[in-house]
């Protein structure tokens, strides 16, 4: 069993102000084994960027405990900077450098010499495919190129803990999956990776067990394959009906079906969300025909990490 590189026990951040008081984060405790790829996923608002910030030693908590890296960020936060790389949401470049110069500061603070810390960070500016940048100044890199210099930056003491938040936020198609990439690489490498996200497929591309936070607590916590098979995680079953049908007949038949936890209707499409297949499809479809409905299209999605996601946090839009 590999050593414990992050663990939180019941971790609380509530901000205070004006007469009131705001729960950001309500006893999230979380276990990350050294060379895992981990992902704290959940909407806007849910508490993870505060419990990165906790971890980084950036916000002090309320409550609770933790370890990153061997050390305790609240009783030595000095020790923990030195032990990790951390990339924020927001471009944190010094406007005034190159990018070059940019990850030999970071070297010279962290007691490296002149000579090692342009060698490192040339050699990561390599590997990230910014060679030929390292003389260019902050203002003139893409979106893209930022971040790819806020991680070789992070990278450039070799921490033992990788934080990165939302680290593809903003970013275009093709930059996000080349960013992945590179990701997959450092974690094949050993590297230990704590990212934030709300991308579904991000969580799903990079995260060998992911925790589900909303509203500050922790909602659900495994592998891939360990969420999906929670209740919630349902298979849907979707009938394509032909367009102006009335589906008001068909839905009270469908609910009563074995192992139909629920249903919605768009439209002339009705969705059927079940823990079971066999036997649901086809009672389905023959409720459709027996209501004396035209059918058009039968698709089904097995569980995936959507429908957990889903079932857990709710639909409504997130600001």
């Amino acid at each position: 069993m590999a050593a414990i590189a992050i663990e939180t026990s019941n971790l609380h951040k509530t901000y205070r102000g004006g007469g009131r008081e705001v729960h950001a984060v309500r006893g999230i405790s979380l276990s990350v084994r050294e060379g895992e790829a981990f992902g704290l996923l959940g909407p806007n608002g849910a508490g993870k960027s505060t419990t990165f910030g906790m971890l980084t030693t950036r916000v002090q908590p309320t409550s609770g405990s933790m370890r990153v890296a061997g050390a305790d960020p609240v009783a030595d936060p000095v020790s923990v900077k030195r032990r990790i790389g951390a990339v924020t949401q927001h471009n944190t470049l010094d406007r005034q450098l190159t990018a070059l110069e940019n990850l030999e500061f970071r070297g010279r603070f962290a007691g490296l010499s002149v000579r090692t810390a342009r060698q490192r960070g040339q050699e990561l500016l390599e590997r990230f495919g910014l060679g030929d940048r390292g003389d260019a100044m902050v203002h003139r890199l893409s979106g893209g190129q930022a971040q790819r210099v806020m991680i070789a930056r992070a990278l450039l003491t070799r921490p033992a803990v990788l934080f990165l938040d939302e680290p593809t936020s903003g970013l275009d198609p093709q930059t996000r999956v080349n960013l992945w990439e590179m990701l997959r690489e450092m974690h094949a490498e050993g590297q230990t990776i704590l990212l934030t996200t709300h991308y579904l497929e991000e969580a799903e591309a990079l995260c060998e067990r992911i925790t589900v936070v909303d509203h500050g607590r922790t909602l659900a916590s495994g592998s891939l394959e360990e969420l999906t098979s929670l209740k919630g995680g349902d298979s849907v079953v979707s009938v394509v009906h032909e367009p102006g049908t009335s589906l008001m007949n068909v839905l009270e038949p469908v609910r009563r079906i074995p192992g139909v936890s629920r249903t919605e209707a768009d439209d002339a499409t009705l969705r059927v969300f079940t823990d079971r297949l066999h036997g649901v499809v086809p009672a389905v479809l023959r409720a459709s025909l027996d209501a004396g409905l035209l059918v058009l299209d039968v698709s089904v999605r097995r569980p995936s990490l959507e429908t957990v996601f889903l079932a857990l946090t709710g639909r409504e839009y997130r600001e």
